[in-house]
C-alpha cells in the first residue's frame, strides 16, 4: 500500500467494524463512569471532592462520569483506591456485547438511602436507623410467614 492509499483510506474515516467496536467502547465508558458516580454519591463526595483526590479538575471528573473521557488503566486503579473498591467493581453489572443492565427503582432506592445513612454523622443515630430497620424487616418477614400458613 502506497503512503497515498494509506492516507485516503484513514482520511476515510472507521470502517463498520471499527464502529462497532467504538460504540461498544463507548458504552463500556458510559457504564464505568456510571458506577463511579454511584460509588462516589455513596461516599457522599461531590465531584469536585473526586477530582481533587485523584488529582484531575471538576471538568475532568465530571467527563469521567458522563463517559465522554475514557480513563486509563493507571488512572482506573487510582479512583478504584479512593473510592475503596476493587477495579472489578466498575466493570460490574457489564454483559460481554458492552451493554449495562438499567438500575432499577429498587437499587437506585438503595443507593439513596446508603448515601443518606453514610452523611448522618451521629452514631446514635444511625444506630437508631439500624434498629428501626431491623424491627420493620422482622415485621415484614413475621407477616409474610403468616401469610404463607
Amino acid at each position: 500500500m502506497t503512503t497515498t492509499q494509506a492516507a485516503s483510506l484513514a482520511a476515510s474515516g472507521p470502517s463498520s467494524d471499527d464502529e462497532g467496536s467504538l460504540q461498544r467502547a463507548s458504552m463500556v465508558d458510559h457504564h464505568v463512569g456510571a458506577r463511579i458516580r454511584e460509588r462516589r454519591t455513596m461516599l457522599g463526595l461531590s465531584q469536585q471532592q473526586l477530582a481533587k483526590m485523584i488529582g484531575v479538575t471538576y471538568q475532568q471528573a465530571h467527563k469521567y462520569e458522563r463517559g465522554l473521557n475514557r480513563i486509563s488503566a493507571g488512572r482506573l486503579f487510582e479512583i478504584a483506591q479512593v473510592l475503596d473498591v476493587p477495579v472489578a467493581f466498575f466493570f460490574e453489572g457489564l454483559h460481554g456485547t458492552g451493554e449495562a443492565q438499567p438500575v432499577s427503582p429498587r437499587q437506585r432506592m438503595f443507593l439513596e438511602l446508603a448515601r443518606n445513612f453514610a452523611l448522618i454523622d451521629n452514631d446514635k443515630h444511625q444506630e437508631a436507623l439500624s434498629q428501626m430497620a431491623r424491627a420493620l424487616a422482622a415485621q415484614s418477614q413475621a407477616a409474610n410467614r403468616d401469610r404463607d400458613d
